[in-house]
């Protein structure tokens, strides 16, 4: 299993069996001691269970966004009540490690298979991963992220684009 994915299974099965959060391992790679952004998604049976991130560093590493983007994921996605421990075996978890966001002038500059983005109008932002099933146009990722912000369709908006290394239990690095 991918390291950083290992890290955020451990993190989220001693935070839902034990109420504790775990320390990073002492030998951290490469990746977990830079800083970046980091979502972790939580999926059961190929339906969504949780997914928090940030947008950019909180934390003095990787390693530590994972640890607390997944505990987060797995208890305080308001969309989900908290993950219980008889459905630890269930899950598949994925970590996506944010490049910086780059501004862009329009649309076209999107790909949402390739590009997350992020709109924003004044204080207000909604971010969406790419390469997520069903939303296949950048039209769609902006019309979910004003969505998820409560920005209007016609309020105007700065854009912004980001790549991300995803990845998977079983799988190494996508994108």
């Amino acid at each position: 299993m991918n390291p950083l994915v290992e890290l955020a299974r451990r993190a989220i099965e001693c935070h839902v069996r034990e109420k504790k959060v775990i320390e990073p391992p002492a030998d951290l790679t490469d990746e977990m001691k830079e800083r970046a952004g980091v979502f972790v998604s939580i999926k059961k049976r190929g339906q969504l269970r949780g997914c928090i991130g940030t947008f950019s560093p909180t934390t003095e590493s990787v390693a530590r966004e994972i640890i607390r983007n997944a505990i987060s994921s797995s208890s305080e996605d308001p969309r989900f009540p908290p993950v219980r421990p008889d459905e630890l075996n269930d899950l598949e978890i994925s970590v996506d490690v944010l490049s910086e966001p780059v501004r862009v002038g329009s649309e076209s500059e999107l790909d949402a298979g390739k590009y997350g983005v992020i709109v924003k109008s004044g204080a207000r932002k909604g971010l969406l991963l790419p390469d997520l099933e069903g939303v296949e146009t950048p039209g769609h990722q902006i019309a979910i992220c004003r969505m998820k912000a409560g920005i209007g369709e016609r309020e105007p908006v700065e854009l912004f684009r980001f790549e991300v290394k995803r990845y998977k239990q079983d799988e190494q690095e996508k994108n």
